[in-house]
């Protein structure tokens, strides 16, 4: 398993300090100079927490105001911070140009947020993971829980009406798709 990489931002010092107790810590630590900071700023943070005094406005920044810390308490704060990075990636599905957070309910697309119910992420999650088109008889048993011979059009509503939302919110007509044998994700990006 990797380990998880703590970057400390133009704080030389406290990685002089962490440097010296790393044989009892669960994570790498890198020390960043304003240097090698700008030259990977482009670059996505998310496997990083970055450990600094000055806020940088970024992702997984873990900011340092009140001096002194005891060093144990500053070890326990990264190591939440480590774990909470570690669930949120969990709970992020990417399907196609979204990103679904299990978490929030929330499907997102270029900074757009579009809330959903508990039925329409189960929904989405269960068409994602199959590998061929998902008929409505396999939504009712896998979704609702139950089978039925009945005629229902319960799974037909929920779909009408999450192609709607995500229509209304991106303007994407062909994220759900349908024919004969089912329902599917269109995972192509656009």
């Amino acid at each position: 398993m990797k380990k998880q990489s703590l970057l400390i931002y133009n704080f030389e010092t406290l990685f002089q300090i962490l440097n010296e107790v790393k044989i009892n810590l669960n994570f790498e630590i890198i020390n960043l100079t304003k240097e090698k900071f700008k030259s990977i700023n482009s670059q996505n943070f998310d496997d990083f927490i970055i450990l600094t005094k000055n806020n940088l406005n970024i992702k997984n920044q873990i900011l340092l105001e009140n001096f002194p810390y005891k060093l144990n308490q500053l070890i326990q704060v990264i190591n939440i911070n480590f774990l909470k990075n570690k669930y949120n990636a969990q709970s992020e599905i990417y399907i196609g140009n979204y990103i679904l957070d299990i978490n929030s309910r929330k499907i997102s697309k270029d900074n757009n947020y579009l809330e959903l119910t508990e039925k329409e992420c189960s929904i989405l999650i269960f068409v994602k993971k199959s590998e061929k088109p998902v008929k409505i008889d396999q939504l009712q048993e896998k979704v609702w829980g139950y089978k039925s011979e009945l005629e229902t059009h319960t799974v037909e509503t929920h779909i009408y009406r999450l192609r709607k939302k995500i229509f209304d919110k991106f303007s994407d007509n062909e994220f759900i798709i349908s024919d004969k044998k089912g329902y599917l994700i269109n995972e192509e990006k656009k």
